[in-house]
């Protein structure tokens, strides 16, 4: 049960991991864009959405390799 719960949690982990990196702005603009990322700050840093953006793709990351982590202890003392 435990296996089971962790693999449907790595797998939606990685599905928000690539959508959250596909809309980071590249070289050339990107998804982000469509949601407000394009818009500058006053201070001509990132935009706050891309800033927002960053974070939430850190803590997903955290979340997605802790995730691999528990599974890999789970599955390797399994027995």
């Amino acid at each position: 049960m435990l296996v089971l719960g962790f693999s449907i949690a790595l797998i939606i982990f990685s599905l928000l991991m690539v959508l959250l990196v596909l809309l980071h702005k590249g070289k050339g603009g990107g998804l982000s864009d469509m949601f407000g990322g394009g818009a500058m700050s006053a201070g001509g840093g990132s935009a706050v959405a891309e800033r927002n953006l960053d974070r939430i793709t850190i803590i997903v990351g955290v979340g997605w390799f802790a995730c691999i982590m528990v599974l890999g202890l789970v599955l390797k003392y399994k027995s």
